[in-house]
């Protein structure tokens, strides 16, 4: 089994500049996130975009999009930023068919040492291997149907919209 991990941009990769205090993207920290984690899996990184997600728009969300649907692979993770992780997982519920397609990221940066980035991408890519086909949200150890999610400012969390029967194998 093979997995692709679209790199998307979002708090998972900022760096921080300690002279200016900002936040910014330099490069990915996922494969120094898989080499820590010892990830024995196939799987194959690639960056389609480095933004912040609040910055990411219809076109943005058409080339993640495309990429699902023209991978060779039908499991795939997709890191993305926090802000509007729900808005792309339901354009993506809405057009991607015959994948398991799964969004994670992290609430504070790799960088900062204390990211759940680590946990995030480790349950994103467990939840890749064994759900079936479909569009999830996968953050601290939930995992969440497309059209059943959403971020909670007020907790920084992922929360469902209404409890329901999940689609998801028990």
């Amino acid at each position: 089994m093979r997995i692709r991990i679209y790199v998307t941009g979002g708090t998972f990769d900022k760096e921080y500049n300690e002279l200016t205090g900002q936040l910014f993207f330099k490069d990915s920290h996922v494969h120094e996130m898989l080499r820590r984690g010892r990830c024995g899996l196939e799987l194959e990184v690639r960056t389609l975009m480095m933004i912040d997600s609040t910055e990411m728009n219809d076109i943005d969300r058409e080339i993640i999009r495309k990429s699902c649907q023209e991978s060779g692979t039908d499991r795939i993770v997709i890191t993305h930023g926090t802000d509007t992780m729900s808005e792309t997982a339901r354009h993506l519920g809405q057009t991607v068919q015959g994948k398991t397609v799964v969004l994670t990221g992290a609430m504070i940066p790799y960088t900062f040492g204390s990211s759940d980035g680590m946990f995030n991408l480790g349950s994103a890519i467990a939840f890749a291997q064994t759900l079936s086909p479909g569009v999830y949200v996968a953050m601290n150890g939930r995992c969440f149907d497309w059209d059943n999610v959403q971020k909670n400012r007020n907790t920084g969390t992922f929360e469902e919209l209404e409890s329901r029967p999940s689609a998801r194998p028990a």
